[in-house]
C-alpha cells in the first residue's frame, strides 16, 4: 500500500511542509495518500536553487551523471513492485499495464545512462575560402541551464522519466510539477535520486495546484520549458513563456489504417486495435480512436472486433484480470460520455459498450459517427473508438489528415508502395506500419505537429533540446 504522506523534493532534500493534497484511489475514489503541496515560495526556492546549481552540475562529469541514472535504474527494479501498485492505485491503471510502465520507466533511464556519455561535438571546417585558411572549427553541446517541467496524469512514471532522465544526462537543473492527481510516482523518483550525489539545487520535485505554480512557465531563471498534457493548456503556456525554449507534447485523435489486403491476418489486426484503443482506458494521446478498414474486410474485421471488445474485462485495477479501469476521475467520464451522446444523437451506432457508471466507462465502439461532431474532431482521451470504411487507399489518407492534430497513425498493410505513401503524406509525427499508432520505444523521436505539439521527446532528441551548441573558432597561427 502507499504511504501515509508523502514530501516534497526541495533542492533534493525531502521536505514534508504539509499534507494539503489528498490522492485519491482512482478505482474507490477514497484517500489513498496525503502529499505535501508547494506553494509559490517554495517553487521561488527551487528555481534560485536551480541557476546556483549550474556550475556545479558542468563540473558534474558524464560518468557521474551515468553512475546517478544506473543507481535508479537499480533501485527502480528492487521497488518494482511498489511502483507498479502505486500507479495502480493513483492513476486506476490496471495493474498489468502499471508493471509495463514500471519497465518502460527502467528502459528510458537505462537508454539515458547510455547517452550520457554519448553527448559529443564535431568539428567543422571552416577553411572555404582563402580568407578561413588556418582556422579551425569546433563545437561541443553544453547544459542549456535550468528546466521547468510539467508531467501528465496518465504516464506519471514514463512521461516524467522523458523529462528527468534526459536532463539528469544532459547535466541540467531541474524543477518538476507532477501531474496533482498522480504525484505518488515522481516523489518515488525524487527519493531515489536524493540517494544520489547529484549537486545541491540539480532537482527539486513540487507538485503544485495549477493556478499557484505560473512561475513554471513565465520566471525568466528557465530557460526551457517542457510541457505534456491538453492542447488548450499547452498552447496557452507557450505563449506565457517568454524567451525560453518550449517543448510541448499535446494531445491526438489517433487513426489506424486497415488495408485490404489483411484477410489471413485478421485476428492480429483486432487484438492491436483492441489494445491501442482500450488499453489504460483509453487515456493515451496515441490511443486508437478512429479505426478506418477497406470495404473488401469491413464487415469481417466489424465482426471480430465488435467480439474483442465486448470480451474485455472491467473493474477493479488491481485484479489481473482487469483490461479496462476506471477513468482518471468521474467528471472526465461525464465529459465523454456527453459526447457520445451527441453522436448518437448525429446518427451514429453504438455496436458495442456504452455503458457508464462514474467513472467506470464501458470499452465502446461506434460507427456512422459523423465528422463534425466532438467525438470524431476532438481527443476522446478515454475507450471509445470510431469505426468507418474506405474504398481508396488516398482518400483513406486524407481522412487521416482531415484532423487538427497530428500525433502518429498505424497503417496495417503488405503494400511496400501504400506504406511509403502513407510515410510521404500523413501529416503525423510518427507513422506505424503493421501495428497501432500506441506503439512507442523509448529511444525513438516522438511528438507530433499541428495541434499535437511542437519538438521531439526520445532519450537523445530530449538531451539535444536540453542543451545547446557551442562553436570555438582556433586561429593556428597569429
Amino acid at each position: 500500500m502507499l504511504q501515509k504522506t508523502y514530501p516534497y523534493y526541495l533542492a533534493n532534500v525531502a521536505v514534508a511542509a504539509n499534507t494539503d493534497l489528498e490522492v485519491t484511489d482512482k478505482f474507490s475514489s477514497e484517500v489513498a495518500t496525503r502529499v505535501a503541496m508547494a506553494d509559490a515560495a517554495a517553487i521561488d526556492k527551487a528555481i534560485g536553487h536551480a541557476v546556483d546549481a549550474m556550475p556545479a552540475l558542468r563540473a558534474f562529469p558524464p560518468f557521474k551523471r551515468q553512475a546517478v541514472l544506473e543507481h535508479c535504474v537499480k533501485r527502480f527494479r528492487e521497488r518494482y513492485d511498489e511502483l507498479a501498485l502505486a500507479l495502480c492505485i493513483e492513476a486506476g491503471k490496471p495493474i498489468n499495464d502499471s508493471r509495463g510502465e514500471v519497465t518502460r520507466l527502467i528502459d528510458t533511464f537505462k537508454v539515458a545512462a547510455e547517452e550520457s556519455v554519448r553527448i559529443d561535438g564535431e568539428i567543422v571546417n571552416l577553411e572555404i575560402s582563402p580568407r578561413a585558411k588556418g582556422y579551425h572549427g569546433y563545437v561541443k553541446r553544453v547544459p542549456i541551464g535550468p528546466c521547468s517541467f510539467i508531467s501528465p496524469f496518465n504516464f506519471p512514471l514514463n512521461l516524467t522519466a522523458h523529462k528527468v532522465a534526459p536532463a539528469i544526462a544532459a547535466g541540467v537543473p531541474f524543477v518538476l510539477k507532477p501531474a496533482s492527481r498522480t504525484p505518488v510516482g515522481a516523489l518515488i523518483m525524487g527519493e531515489i535520486l536524493a540517494e544520489t550525489g547529484l549537486p545541491k539545487g540539480a532537482f527539486s520535485i513540487l507538485p503544485a495546484h495549477r493556478d499557484g505554480a505560473d512561475l513554471f512557465t513565465t520566471d525568466e531563471r528557465f530557460k526551457l520549458l517542457s510541457f505534456t498534457g491538453s492542447p488548450a493548456v499547452g498552447w496557452d503556456l507557450k505563449k506565457k513563456a517568454g524567451k525560453k525554449k518550449v517543448i510541448l507534447e499535446l494531445g491526438g485523435n489517433a487513426a489506424a489504417i486497415v488495408d485490404g489486403d489483411q484477410g489471413e491476418k485478421l485476428d492480429y489486426v483486432v487484438e492491436r486495435l483492441a489494445f491501442g484503443a482500450f488499453y489504460q482506458s483509453g487515456q493515451s494521446c496515441i490511443g486508437v480512436q478512429r479505426i478506418l478498414v477497406h470495404t473488401k474486410i469491413y464487415d469481417a474485421l466489424r465482426e471480430k472486433l465488435i467480439a474483442k471488445t465486448k470480451s474485455l474485462v472491467m473493474g477493479d485495477p488491481k485484479d489481473e484480470k482487469t483490461f479496462v479501469g476506471p477513468m482518471i476521475s468521474e467528471s472526465e467520464s461525464k465529459r465523454l460520455a456527453g459526447w457520445m451522446d451527441s453522436a448518437v444523437q448525429a446518427g451514429a451506432k453504438i455496436v458495442a459498450g456504452g455503458k457508464v457508471d462514474g467513472a467506470m466507462f464501458e470499452a465502446t465502439l461506434l460507427e456512422g459517427v459523423k465528422r463534425d461532431t466532438d467525438l470524431y474532431r476532438k481527443e476522446a482521451f478515454g475507450p471509445v473508438a470510431i469505426l468507418e470504411r474506405f474504398d481508396d487507399f488516398g482518400a483513406a489518407l486524407a481522412t487521416v489528415n482531415d484532423s487538427d492534430f497530428g500525433l502518429q497513425a498505424g497503417v496495417f498493410t503488405d503494400s511496400l508502395a501504400h506504406a511509403h505513401r502513407a510515410w510521404d503524406e500523413l501529416d503525423v509525427g510518427g507513422v506505424v506500419i503493421n501495428d497501432v499508432p500506441s506503439f512507442r520505444v523509448d529511444n525513438m523521436p516522438y511528438g507530433g505537429v499541428k495541434d499535437s505539439g511542437l519538438g521531439r521527446e526520445g532519450v537523445r532528441y530530449a538531451i539535444e533540446d536540453m542543451t545547446e551548441l557551442r562553436l570555438m573558432v582556433m586561429r593556428e597561427t597569429w
